[in-house]
């Protein structure tokens, strides 16, 4: 943009020495120099911070299935990359084991309750003592509450979506043995009731960045089209900026500059959900600074979102 607007500048020069409305002399000569230096300092350079501009990615939350009894699978009804609703069956296992469990435990429950009935008629008629009576009813408790939980694990046989969304890279198949270990994800759900768009804007231009601030994107997805949307925050840490406990004194290392995350929400709320996790584009925010930048960098993003179309990268 700044080699366009030089470029006008350039042509002008040219028509008015031309036509001789001017004499070039020695200002008009170096005057070219003085015009390129005033839309770097004077335009250019504030209009990072008055419109910065950064690499736009949209992220969606991730889940790691992890089931929360283990045995064998024996049914997998889901399908890979197919939308699912909150509930919707992912996959089940083996519930006869889980089943005999929960028989045995309420046929000792039974048995549990015929003991505390004869022990309180035998302490009623004076031939018992309380302390049978309390010590059979809490065999019956005991057993109420194994079957609670017995009951929770024959229902955890049925594995369900977490949220609306869909199972990704599915690889599990009946036959397969799952574990409720946390370090053995079984499916990979990928959440689609809420769409990330993160946007990397240097430090050194985000000091006018507020949330509720317009904004611009365009994305490698959809070449040649500018979507509008709005700031919704600004993310308060980086990875370098985290702390994590430990035993050890503070490492000095290398300081790095990363750049600060910006969350947008775009106003086409349909399309920014039928984006695929992982894309990637370019989005500017416009700021109540260097307003007169601001068509500058709208004319810039229209030409990121025309070179969309031949730069694949």
């Amino acid at each position: 943009m700044i080699v366009v607007l030089l470029n006008v500048y350039l042509v002008i020069l040219f028509c008015l020495v031309k036509f001789r409305i001017v004499s070039f002399n020695l200002f008009w000569k170096v005057s070219p120099v003085i015009v390129l230096l005033f839309l770097l300092v004077g335009l250019f350079i504030p209009m990072n911070w008055g419109a910065p501009q950064g690499p736009a990615l949209v992220v969606r939350n991730s889940v790691a299935i992890v089931p929360n009894v283990a045995g064998e699978v024996i049914d997998v009804p889901v399908q890979a990359n197919t939308p699912l609703k909150s509930g919707d069956v992912l996959f089940r296992i083996d519930p006869v084991p889980f089943q005999a469990k929960l028989d045995a435990l309420e046929a000792q429950l039974q048995l549990a309750n015929l003991r505390v009935a004869e022990t309180t008629r035998l302490q009623t008629t004076g031939a018992g003592r309380s302390f049978d009576v309390e010590q059979a009813q809490a065999e019956a408790d005991q057993l109420q509450a194994e079957i609670v939980g017995a009951k929770w694990d024959l229902d955890k046989t049925v594995v369900r979506a977490p949220a609306g969304g869909y199972v990704t890279n599915l690889a599990l198949r009946p036959g397969a043995r799952v574990s409720s270990l946390p370090l053995s994800p079984v499916m990979a759900f990928i959440d689609t009731a809420d769409t990330i768009i993160g946007v990397e804007v240097p430090q050194i231009d985000a000091r006018y960045v507020e949330p509720g601030q317009p904004v611009e994107a365009t994305f490698k997805f959809m070449p040649g089209k500018v979507y509008p949307g709005k700031v919704e925050s600004i993310l308060q840490a980086v990875a370098s900026g985290q702390t994590q406990t430990s035993g050890s004194a503070v490492a000095p290392g290398a300081i790095h500059t990363a750049p600060l995350v910006v969350r947008i929400r775009l106003d086409d709320a349909e399309f920014a959900a039928r984006m695929p996790a992982g894309t990637t584009g370019d989005a500017a925010i416009f700021t109540d600074h260097v307003k007169a930048a601001h068509v500058i960098r709208r004319v810039l993003l229209r030409q990121v979102a025309i070179m969309n179309y031949v730069i694949p990268f």
